[in-house]
Order: C-alpha cells, then sequence, then structure tokens
C-alpha cells in the first residue's frame, strides 16, 4: 500500500472521471487536494500547479465522487471503541448521522444511563471497562473530536430525552416534564445536534402523543434543525404513521426527513406509490420533505422490539418480570400470534422472518443465523417458547433480521427525487445485517449498473450533494474548489459490496481511495487507520466541523 509520505502532504488524483455531486454530467478532470480541502479542480491540461512532494494517484479510469454521506448509522458506540471505522470507511462513507430511533446516548443523566445502556444493548453493544463520562450533547461531540476516521452529525434522541425527564413508564406528561423535554432539545441543538429523532415503536417514544411532539419539532425548527422519525409502523399501519409525521412537520414548520423508508411487511406489497405519493403532496404545499432507504430487503432491530408496549414499559427489569408471569405471557402471545403487536409494526408475527443476528450470552451462539421457526423444530418447542426463553437467558440483548422487504416497493423509493441513503447498520452481533458494510456498493453496484434503476449521476447526488444539502452541510457533498476534501475514487465497473448474509463483514469491492478532510483514510483499497474526521455542528442555520 503506497499512501502520502506525510499526512498533511498534497494530493493529486489525476484523470478521473469526477461526479461532482450535483447530477450533472460527468467530466475529466485533475484535482488537487491541499490542506484538507479542494485546491484545484483542473479540466485543462497543465491548469493545475503542482506542490512539491505531492502524493500523485493515477485516477485513469476511475470515478472521483464526494465522500458518500450515511443518513441513518447506528454506529454511536462502535466509532469511538474502533475510530479507524472500516465498515463505514471501505464502502465509502465520510460522514455519518448518529442518534438515530430516539435511543442514544446523550444528553443522559447518572439513573437513565446504566437501563438505556441494558436496553440498546442488541444495537451496540454494552462493553465493559468504557467511559462513559460525557453526559450532555456537547461532551459526546468533543468525545469524537478526539479521533474518528469519518465526520459524524448527531441527533438528539427523543426517546432519552423523555427517559431523562419522566422516565420509562406509559404515563401522560405533566406540564414540567415536557417543558423539560424543550429544554433538554434545545440545549442538545444549542451544543451542535443537527435535529431530533424519534422511535416511536420503542418505549418510552411510542408513548408521545401528537402535541408532544409538535412542540419538540417546533424547538428543532427554531434552530434550523430537521425532524428524523422512526415512525409508528412500517407495516398495517404505515401510511397513516407517515401521514402522522408529515402532519406533525406541517404543523410545527420542520424540516423532515423520513428515516429508512420503506414500505415493509405483507399488507404493504407494492404500496410504495401510495408513500411516495404522500411525500409528493407536502412537497407541493410547500413542505421540506426528504426520505432515506437501505437498498436491501431484510429490516434489522432488537427481538424485544417485537414485544407490544405495554410489555415493555418501565424498563428491562420490568419487562423481565413479565416475560415470566403467566397471565402477561398469555397476553403477549396473544398480541403476536393472533391480534398483531404495535412493536411488530400491527402484524402478527411470522417466526420464519425472525431471524437471530446476534447475542450477549456465549451459550446462545448456536442460535445465530437461524430463525425462531427453525430454532423451534430443531428444540422441539413452540415459536413463541423460544422468543420467551431467548429474551429471558439474553436479558433482551438479542439483534434480530427481518425478512419482510419487497424489492419492488425498495426500487420504487430509491428512484424517488427526494430519497437519500441511509445504511442503518447494526455493528454487533455474529451474524449482523450486511447493509453496514454493504450500503452504498449495493445501491451503485447491483441498483445501478445492474437494473439501471438510476444513473451513476443520479445515484451519486443521492449519496452526496442532496444528502448534503438536508443535513445544511456548509462545505461538504460537492467536488467543488475551497470545500473539504471529502473524497472517494472507485470503479464503477466493479463496485460491489463485500458483504453478505454469510459474511456480512467483508469490506466493498471496487473502491481504491477514501479521503477525510484530505487525509488517506483509505489508500489502494486498504484501511490506513487515519482519524481525520471531525464531529459536525448545526450553528446559525448551517452544518460545519468546529474551527
Amino acid at each position: 500500500m503506497t499512501v502520502p509520505a506525510s499526512p498533511a502532504a498534497p494530493i493529486l488524483l489525476r484523470g478521473a472521471q469526477v461526479l461532482d455531486g450535483t447530477g450533472a454530467a460527468g467530466f475529466r478532470a485533475d484535482v488537487l487536494v491541499r490542506e484538507g480541502r479542494i485546491a484545484t479542480v483542473g479540466r485543462s491540461r497543465g491548469e493545475v500547479a503542482v506542490p512539491p512532494g505531492t502524493h500523485r494517484i493515477d485516477a485513469d479510469g476511475q470515478v472521483l465522487a464526494p465522500g458518500f454521506i450515511d443518513l441513518h448509522s447506528h454506529a454511536d458506540l462502535r466509532i469511538l471503541l474502533e475510530p479507524a471505522h472500516p465498515s463505514r470507511i471501505t464502502q465509502g462513507f465520510t460522514t455519518e448521522v448518529l442518534g438515530q430511533d430516539g435511543l442514544s446516548y446523550a444528553p443522559v443523566t447518572d439513573a437513565v444511563l446504566p437501563e438505556l445502556r441494558a436496553k440498546i444493548a442488541g444495537w451496540n453493544g454494552d462493553p465493559e471497562g468504557f467511559d462513559w463520562s460525557w453526559r450532555g450533547v456537547g461532551q459526546y461531540l468533543d468525545r469524537l473530536d478526539q479521533g474518528i476516521a469519518t465526520n459524524a452529525a448527531y441527533l438528539v434522541p427523543h426517546g432519552t430525552v423523555r427517559a431523562v425527564a419522566a422516565g420509562w413508564e406509559d404515563a401522560p406528561l405533566t406540564a414540567a416534564q415536557l417543558a423539560r423535554m424543550e429544554e433538554l432539545v434545545s440545549q442538545g441543538l444549542a451544543e451542535g445536534a443537527v435535529g431530533l429523532s424519534t422511535g416511536l415503536t420503542y418505549t418510552p417514544a411510542m408513548y408521545a402523543g401528537r402535541e408532544e411532539l409538535v412542540r419538540l419539532c417546533r424547538v428543532v425548527a427554531a434552530a434550523g434543525g430537521v425532524f428524523a422519525p422512526h415512525t409508528r409502523s412500517y407495516g398495517a399501519g404505515a401510511l397513516e404513521a407517515y401521514r402522522e409525521v408529515l402532519e406533525i412537520a406541517q404543523d410545527s414548520g420542520c424540516a423532515l426527513h423520513l428515516t429508512h423508508a420503506t414500505m415493509n411487511f405483507p399488507p404493504n406489497a407494492g404500496r410504495a406509490a401510495e408513500l411516495l405519493a404522500l411525500v409528493d403532496a407536502a412537497i407541493a404545499e410547500g413542505g421540506d420533505v426528504t426520505v432515506d432507504s437501505y437498498p436491501y430487503l431484510a429490516g434489522a432491530t432488537t427481538l424485544a422490539a417485537v414485544l407490544p408496549s405495554w410489555a415493555s414499559a418501565g424498563g428491562l427489569e420490568a419487562t423481565l418480570e413479565r416475560l415470566a408471569d403467566p397471565a402477561a405471557l398469555a397476553r403477549i402471545r396473544e398480541a403476536l400470534e393472533v391480534t398483531g403487536s404495535d412493536g411488530c409494526h400491527g402484524v402478527t408475527a411470522d417466526w420464519e422472518t425472525i431471524e437471530i443476528s446476534g447475542v450477549s450470552r456465549p451459550e446462545l451462539t448456536g442460535r445465530v443465523g437461524r430463525t425462531i421457526a427453525q430454532i423451534a423444530r430443531a428444540e422441539g418447542i413452540e415459536p413463541f417458547a423460544v422468543l420467551v426463553d431467548q429474551l429471558r437467558r439474553d436479558r433482551l440483548a438479542t439483534g434480530i433480521l427481518q425478512h419482510v422487504g419487497h424489492e419492488e416497493n425498495v426500487r420504487a423509493i430509491q428512484r424517488h427525487p427526494a430519497h437519500l441513503v441511509g445504511s442503518d447498520g447494526l455493528l454487533v452481533g455474529a451474524k449482523p445485517h450486511p447493509r453496514a458494510w454493504g450500503t452504498a456498493p449495493q445501491l451503485l453496484g447491483r441498483y445501478v449498473r445492474e437494473l439501471g434503476d438510476l444513473t451513476l449521476e443520479e445515484a451519486i447526488a443521492h449519496l452526496t450533494g442532496r444528502a448534503a444539502r438536508r443535513l445544511r452541510l456548509r462545505d461538504r457533498g460537492l467536488v467543488r474548489e475551497g470545500w473539504a476534501a471529502d473524497l472517494v475514487l472507485f470503479d464503477p465497473e466493479t463496485i460491489a459490496p463485500g458483504a453478505t448474509y454469510e459474511h456480512p463483514r467483508e469490506p466493498a469491492i471496487g473502491i481504491s481511495w477514501v479521503l477525510v478532510n484530505g487525509r488517506a483514510a483509505l489508500a489502494e483499497g486498504e484501511p490506513t487507520g487515519a482519524l481525520a474526521g471531525r464531529a459536525l455542528r448545526l450553528r446559525d442555520g448551517e452544518v460545519a466541523a468546529a474551527c
């Protein structure tokens, strides 16, 4: 691997086919990177003045694009535990948005943090000996600035804020509790968060009413941030759930980003056009609305998430108590197998589609990679008994894949002009979803090169320039002189995910160089370990790294 002799050395990418992130036709150019910025984009021979000591990269036959932007990342802990961050860097992501689905680690209190760690251990793990010394959003962003491979922005997580202000119970908020939530959201935005996320199928966010969300979104709108909701249903009530957040955005005047905007489960087969019609109508009425999706059919979450909401009220210990109570178990089973659990998006659980992807207890690793139904047949017990046994023995820390997507919906949503890209990839477990390592190359390989759903220029715009506009990034997302040198060099004829469901932690194929703030994070296809990423903070309506 040949890397620049010095981290500060200028880099010249010669003869690249530049796709600048606008969606415009590509052009051949020499691009000089210097002092973390794109110094020159030279379309004519000899236009670029090359300084002494410049590292030269022959980019002939390759595409040079802005660094890809992951609008939905769950790397909140992994980016600190493994700051070189190969899952992002090897697939070309140079910026990611953390704090997703209403549950993350700032702002927190000493009282809330232990329960929160246990609740989302299936998303992020719960490492022993980890330094949890931050509490506020600004402190978390400061921790990121100590050294990370990618740039990272953060959403204030509504569920965490609710737990801090009002606890984990399903109870009406007092005026003082709601005021405290507004204060926490406002403070998080003032400290640099770019918006608000929520997870309306997860406790305690699912207990939120419309007025609560409207009031919080007004705080977000005043700061110039974005509302990024995980809605109340992606199954039986999907369209109603999308209508709810579109109306909340309209009533609050807040920009809206529909994160992992899918139409999953059997009731929604072939119905993507109905979702897109809602988006188009909102935009036509003046709404600022975008969506993101991942280019795969399976979803991913925790096994505990499929439980009905009442069963998860009060936190981990209360949930485990219900899983040992025959009367509560009868109610849970009725919801999962007969009437439809709100935690399972209003549909009944199809045990053939729920696959164990990760566990925290070593004695349960034999179940990883198998569905609940397969485990039940192998062990000679009912699927519901497997569910209960797994949750109890793993203390709710089990991760799952849900094979409930529809290819026609995925393709239709990706073609929409308001579409952006989010990996929604969990990075823990023995067999996590391959989207954590393969989202960008899956889009560019399968859906662009093989299926032709988008032109390469359009897909790059979805991954870069349009995503940067969504986040109001001041100087990223385009190949433009003077802008931050976040860049990806790849072969459009070979780019593809290396990650599969069987081997989910394999790097992408066909990506040769990735620059983050002008430093090579990937050189000749190999991670360098460079930690040039920065926390991106919202200030005065724009998002940028702190000076």
